[in-house]
């Protein structure tokens, strides 16, 4: 019974440090934030219980644009950089000459620090000095400049432009890992039956990738939902809010209003939100298991 307890006690102790974590840096924050979405709290010294009123002002304005904009912005930008990281993650497994050499160049976006990147598209954006507008013009596709981030239609594409650009080189090496972890007898006995490279990739190396697929759609679209970085960099949510995302949203009413309960409101439906995700997940990843388990 003593060696019961003392193992008990020793286990405790071991996760005291990841208890200690969860409580103050997850639990904690998460919690006051909940609390603070129910309070008309801002710069004032009294800060009153105000109840759902912050979550009706949510969906009586034009919040609901801003949610739209945000599943469509991380729609298009996850859907890209998955494309491009197969695409990229099968040439980089291929057999062909200066393998390591194409490996090493596609390390750049994601060595880059990401405010020097941005600023070096934005620099790339402008109409009037940018090498995307020149070029354009030189090959007669375009009359005069352009200034892709003045416009909105251009500045949120441009804004997804440069966050597949900062993101494919992880997409890419983590499909390209899991490329290679798949057993290369499968090839060689679809090759011993004169199976093709197109045939081998979708009967055996695509089906073999669907649960790190899905993985890393699941890493890269929590980090895309909460993209903060690009916009602001680059557009601060405009023009006219075309590229105003609900973390946007969030910082310029929590931060730049000084209205922090309104803020904390909106923080949390985004917890909800990627909460209804990371379940989604959990729902499919446990489907793929037990299906694997039955085979």
């Amino acid at each position: 019974m003593n060696v019961q307890r003392s193992n008990l006690i020793f286990a405790w102790i071991l996760l005291l440090p990841a208890v200690l974590y969860v409580t103050v840096i997850v639990a904690y924050p998460l919690v006051d934030t909940f609390i603070l979405s129910f309070t008309d709290a801002s710069l004032k010294k009294t800060t009153n219980w105000v109840g759902w009123i912050n979550y009706d002002k949510i969906f009586n304005t034009t919040f609901a644009e801003v949610i739209i904009r945000t599943f469509v912005w991380t729609f298009f930008s996850v859907s890209i950089k998955m494309i491009i990281g197969v695409f990229g993650a099968c040439m980089l497994n291929a057999a062909v000459p200066g393998r390591a050499l194409f490996r090493v160049l596609t390390m750049p976006p994601w060595i880059v620090p990401m405010a020097i990147g941005i600023f070096m598209w934005g620099w790339m954006y402008n109409g009037q000095f940018g090498m995307i507008s020149g070029v354009l013009q030189n090959w007669g596709i375009i009359d005069g400049p352009i200034a892709f981030l003045a416009r909105g239609s251009t500045a949120f594409w441009a804004t997804i432009i440069t966050d597949v650009w900062i993101g494919v080189p992880l997409v890419t090496l983590y499909m390209l890992a899991a490329m290679q972890a798949v057993p290369q007898d499968l090839y060689e006995a679809a090759w011993t039956d004169g199976a093709g490279r197109f045939y081998r990739f979708r009967r055996i190396t695509l089906p073999l990738l669907i649960p790190s697929m899905i993985t890393m759609s699941m890493l890269s679209l929590i980090s895309t939902f909460n993209s903060f970085d690009i916009i602001w960099i680059l557009t601060q949510g405009g023009p006219n809010g075309e590229t105003t995302t609900m973390i946007i949203d969030t910082y310029r009413t929590a931060i730049g209003s000084k209205k922090y309960g309104e803020g904390a409101a909106r923080a949390v439906m985004i917890c909800i939100f990627l909460s209804i995700f990371c379940l989604a997940y959990f729902r499919v990843t446990s489907r793929l298991s037990s299906g694997e388990t039955s085979r």
